[in-house]
């Protein structure tokens, strides 16, 4: 598949001292999807007994050879995978369901089981296994001793599923109980052409999707990805969604699981995760933040100032990973719950997206506010776009998100 798409490893000649020279145009190992995680708060951590949950990610660029990362990066006890194991699904919707001959056992050191102690991460051996570019894969955990789930990334806006047994090597699952988070599961990548890479959405609940439909993959950065993938000359650049709801800039929780405080579902602060949730994962070349606007609607008050210098935080961390960073303007609020939608606050986000778009400091502006605001009431999301609280849009209002992205910020 790889040759097909045009990797190949070219030879120079021979220097003067008789060894080859190589120039190397080998496939690169690029993240193709991904999920934030967070600890989970007393009274909603799901535990785990001889059950396997079966887990639906929808990837952007395709490849061979993937791997998949699990995180306990909240866990407040050690997880052991019993087995696990990646398919192409089947079907569409809350399915779970795999194709015939194409699933695949997941090892990790070339053993079948993984041990994760609380705070650690791990990184599946490849897989062989072909996946293309939009291609939804079926995660099987098997959870072979009663374990509490204390890593989860919260709102998958996809259907999960809990089966008794070890259901790692069926491809109907049959009855369980569904779920719409994901459980330790935070990265897959794949081995991919040479000129690909990977594009982070940093951002919170607009990012997440939190008010799209399920099943339907219409987070903003789903369709980013689908634009990239679409046309004669597609683009191979994974696009990685670490948007978590309720998530801030300058302010987050990070105790772990037993400890977390009752709103750690938001996650990290934007700025205490950027190394994991961007970094951390392989090939990203760009970042495109959307961030902001819960940290106006929560204690502790914070001035346009103190968040401009958070975003210039962000811009420096990013700049010193050589990462390009796309600054996306705070969408409209204006018929969303007081909280939001006061007159300080509005004033705040005018000061905010005028800065993004002005100051120079972003290597791009992606003016997200002018791509879904009203247009003859430009404080409130056009009624098009609004799912109906002031604040989120609906599954149009994110392709229009998606729409102001301009494709050649990626190459």
């Amino acid at each position: 598949m790889l040759a097909a798409t045009g990797a190949a490893v070219v030879m120079g000649t021979p220097g003067k001292a008789g060894h080859g020279d190589p120039i190397h145009r080998l496939p690169v190992r690029v993240g193709t999807w991904a999920a934030a995680p967070t600890a989970v708060p007393a009274g909603k951590v799901l535990t785990l007994a001889g059950q396997t949950v079966r887990q639906v990610v929808h990837t952007s660029v395709g490849g061979d050879l993937p791997r998949v990362t699990l995180s306990n990066a909240y866990g407040a006890e050690p997880v052991r995978i019993g087995a696990a194991s990646i398919a192409v699904r089947s079907g569409t919707g809350a399915s779970t369901e795999t194709v015939p001959g194409q699933r695949r056992p997941l090892t990790f050191d070339g053993a079948t089981e993984v041990l994760l102690a609380p705070g650690q991460t791990a990184t599946s051996d490849h897989a062989d296994l072909i996946v293309e570019p939009g291609a939804d894969l079926v995660i099987s955990l098997y959870l072979p001793d009663a374990t509490p789930a204390g890593t989860i990334s919260p709102r998958s806006k996809q259907t999960n599923l809990v089966v008794n047994g070890d259901a790692t090597a069926v491809d109907r699952p049959g009855a369980g109980r569904r779920i719409t988070r994901y459980l330790w599961l935070s990265g897959v990548s794949v081995r991919t052409v040479r000129n690909a890479s990977a594009i982070v959405a940093l951002g919170d609940s607009i990012t997440c999707g939190t008010e799209t439909t399920d099943n339907t993959n219409h987070r903003w950065p789903d369709l980013l990805s689908a634009r990239l993938r679409a046309g004669d000359k597609p683009r191979p650049r994974g696009v990685l969604n670490a948007g978590l709801s309720g998530n801030r800039l300058l302010f987050g929780y990070e105790d772990p699981t037993g400890r977390a405080h009752e709103k750690a579902l938001i996650g990290a602060a934007t700025l205490r995760r950027f190394d994991r949730d961007v970094l951390a994962h392989p090939g990203v070349r760009y970042v495109v933040t959307l961030i902001g606007v819960n940290d106006l609607a929560n204690a502790p008050d914070l001035t346009a100032a103190q968040l401009i210098a958070g975003h210039r935080q962000l811009i420096s961390r990013a700049r010193g990973a050589g990462l390009s960073v796309y600054g996306g303007t705070l969408l409209p609020f204006g018929g969303a719950a007081h909280r939001y939608n006061n007159a300080p606050n509005r004033a705040k986000r005018q000061e905010i997206n005028d800065w993004i778009r002005g100051s120079g400091e972003y290597d791009a502006v992606i003016d997200f506010d002018a791509a879904v605001r009203d247009v003859a009431a430009p404080t409130r999301l056009d009624v098009r776009y609004d799912s109906g609280d002031g604040l989120h849009p609906n599954d149009v209002g994110t392709a229009a998100l998606a729409m102001a992205v301009p494709l050649e910020l990626f190459g």
